[in-house]
């Protein structure tokens, strides 16, 4: 199912994230950190709990999941969503609810040498790629 567990993958490249995290209502300071920063991600596996690990200078996140069981979670602008993740093949997609009723759709597809993610929140996409550390 999943091939890439405990890879680490650095930013490398974003496209509207500024103009995403304005549709999901970050504010100003925090997104000018959160456009400053080169993240890192890595996604762990430990039995049938799945671990996604995001971390920064700005700030370090861990969210924890099972594949279809939703389950709360606190977004990096500290922001309570309901999510639900599930994996087809090597892609993994996360959909948030947030209390205001928008649906956040995150698509992560990993590979052996970079991972891409899109993010789509109403009428705006995100991308952005990492490459294997």
């Amino acid at each position: 199912m999943f091939n890439y567990n405990g890879k680490k993958y650095k930013l490398v490249y974003s496209m509207n994230f500024d103009e995403f995290m304005k549709q999901i209502g970050v504010g100003l300071i925090t997104r000018k950190a959160a456009n400053a920063v080169t993240p890192t991600v890595e996604l762990r596996q430990d039995g049938d709990t799945f671990v996604l690990v995001t971390s920064s200078t700005f700030k370090t996140t861990e969210m924890k999941f099972k594949p279809g069981e939703e389950f709360d979670e606190e977004r990096a602008d500290g922001a309570k969503v309901k999510s639900v993740c599930t994996f087809d093949g090597s892609s993994l997609k996360h959909v948030q609810t947030g209390s205001d009723g928008v649906i956040v759709t995150l698509i992560r597809e990993f590979g052996p040498e970079e991972m891409k993610a899109t993010m789509t929140a109403k009428d705006v996409t995100c991308t952005r790629v990492y490459k294997v550390q």
